[in-house]
């Protein structure tokens, strides 16, 4: 990662160790090696690892689809929130933080190659959806985070980065409290923190293969 970055003339990016699936267990031993921020993708499955390795301070961010029944729980236990993409999600956070609590930080998750399987609020809806998340009371906005399509084609996921880099330049413009551009994973971290990512998440190069359930 570090490689990458310097190839491209960029500051390292934050390293999020994407932990969904995996024991409390694997998540301490990452811990003790330095690792600070972890990545889950469901709200119950990260709420017992969170009570769990409490006392550890380690920072959690929510990088799943979240559903609206589960706004809730998750304002109370994360950090971070990366998957808001509809203006529901951002009044049910707000209403749930915890006074006790720092803001949210949030990220829109933008569907930027349009596609029906991937959740994603439309990159024209990003403004709309900036305004609501500034204005609301215990939110913090940063930035973007966006799942391209995994493209064979060079090209087209480079294509993607680059419209993501875009929306995200524009963002900052109008917010200059955003500072977090989240994308790239273990397959394609190289070409996203080419394009400007500051946030990549690492799952499988981290922790290997996930546990197969049960």
């Amino acid at each position: 990662m570090h490689n990458a970055a310097a190839a491209a003339g960029r500051p390292d990016p934050l390293l999020l160790a994407v932990s969904k699936t995996q024991p409390a267990e694997a998540v301490a031993a990452l811990a003790a090696q330095g690792q600070r921020a972890f990545g889950e993708n469901y709200v119950q499955e990260a709420a017992a690892k969170i009570d769990a390795l409490a006392a550890l301070g380690l920072e959690w961010h929510l990088i799943g689809h979240l559903q609206s029944n589960k706004a809730e729980l998750a304002a109370r236990q994360f950090d971070w929130v990366q998957s808001v993409d509809r203006p529901k999600l951002v009044a049910a956070l707000a209403a749930h933080r915890p006074a006790a609590l720092a803001p949210l930080n949030v990220l829109i998750q933008v569907n930027i190659d349009d596609e029906d399987s991937k959740h994603g609020c439309a990159p024209e809806d990003v403004p709309a959806l900036a305004a609501a998340i500034a204005a609301a009371p215990r939110l913090q906005l940063r930035g973007l985070m966006a799942i391209p399509a995994p493209w064979p084609q060079a090209e087209r996921r480079q294509q993607a980065f680059a419209r993501m880099r875009a929306l995200f330049d524009t963002l900052a413009a109008a917010h200059p409290q955003v500072d977090t551009l989240s994308m790239g994973m273990s397959s394609d971290y190289a070409e996203a923190i080419a394009h400007g990512a500051t946030l990549v998440r690492i799952g499988t190069a981290l922790f290997g293969a996930r546990p197969r359930p049960a």
